[in-house]
């Protein structure tokens, strides 16, 4: 969910340009050792920190103490029967999901009037998907999960992005759900999605900022053995084709390099804005994840 300032923003090394004998034309090939592979070490880094921050979400969107289940080598977390943070994440990826373990996943959210929904990475135990399948889940959302190497990347400069202080957690809160809801009055429930962001252990969050110094978007980081996860990237509507959403991918790679890290990962709807934003700053796509409802 998530959008010309003459700075830069990030720079790729370009790709070598190979010339295919058999073809009268150059084609432009990435180098494979500039390329990263999907694989389960990957996967499982990736989903462990998704994980992790899901954790950190200690509040309900109607202001109650979150719930939360560690099963099958993931947790399912419900902050709300309506709240796009209840949902199951990492299982599956350290082996067998049982039927049991569905079921007790469903019982967590069907108890607590919210439908039972799991994000499915791919390289999940393949008979999760099929035990899935068995029980009447359907696909309702895609979602890739990007990845940068930070290895030679640089600082560069943010002007119109800052870090948010700590009294700030509703001006966050809001600024994010204006961009995230696309309307401008928050229901309680919705400015609680963000409260609960902004609270999570270890959650860096900053704020965007136009030229005359208004309020036009936010996004948050955190860092988790070495692996920097960019989340919660919004922008208001009338703010977006301004460069602001690549200005706060920008601002968290800085954070992240001042933190040491190796790598950056952040998760869009396929084909979006977003997604295209976050390539431009080096990310690349390393596999697509499913929302599983049942």
């Amino acid at each position: 969910m998530m959008p010309q300032v003459g700075q830069t923003i990030g720079l790729c090394r370009l790709p070598k340009v190979v010339v295919l004998a058999d073809q009268k034309r150059a084609m432009v090939c990435p180098t494979l050792d500039s390329m990263t592979f999907a694989d389960a070490v990957l996967a499982r880094r990736i989903e462990a920190a998704e994980a992790a921050n899901a954790r950190g979400c200690s509040t309900g969107s109607d202001g109650s103490p979150a719930a939360l289940l560690e099963v099958a080598g993931g947790c399912a977390i419900f902050v709300g029967a309506d709240s796009p943070l209840t949902q199951a994440i990492g299982m599956g990826l350290n082996g067998p999901v049982s039927d049991s373990d569905l079921a007790e996943v469903e019982c967590f959210f069907r108890n607590r009037g919210a439908k039972v929904s799991i994000d499915l990475c791919p390289l999940a135990d393949p008979g999760f998907v099929a035990a899935l399948m068995q029980r009447g889940y359907r696909i309702t959302e895609f979602n890739n999960a990007l990845v940068k190497r930070l290895a030679g990347s640089e600082i560069v400069l943010t002007p119109r992005v800052r870090r948010a202080t700590v009294a700030e957690a509703d001006v966050w809160a809001h600024t994010v759900g204006q961009g995230f809801f696309e309307q401008r009055e928050l229901t309680t429930g919705e400015m609680n999605v963000g409260r609960a962001i902004f609270e999570m252990p270890g959650a860096i969050c900053f704020l965007a900022v136009t030229g005359s110094g208004e309020l036009a978007g936010g996004a948050a980081l955190a860092v988790r053995n070495g692996l920097a996860t960019l989340f919660a990237d919004s922008v208001i509507p009338r703010f977006r084709r301004l460069g602001l959403h690549r200005e706060l991918i920008a601002a968290r790679i800085n954070e992240a390099l001042a933190q040491g890290c190796d790598t950056a990962t952040a998760s869009t709807l396929p084909g979006s804005g977003s997604q295209r934003n976050y390539e431009r700053a080096g990310f690349e796509v390393v596999y697509t994840k499913v929302s599983m409802v049942g």
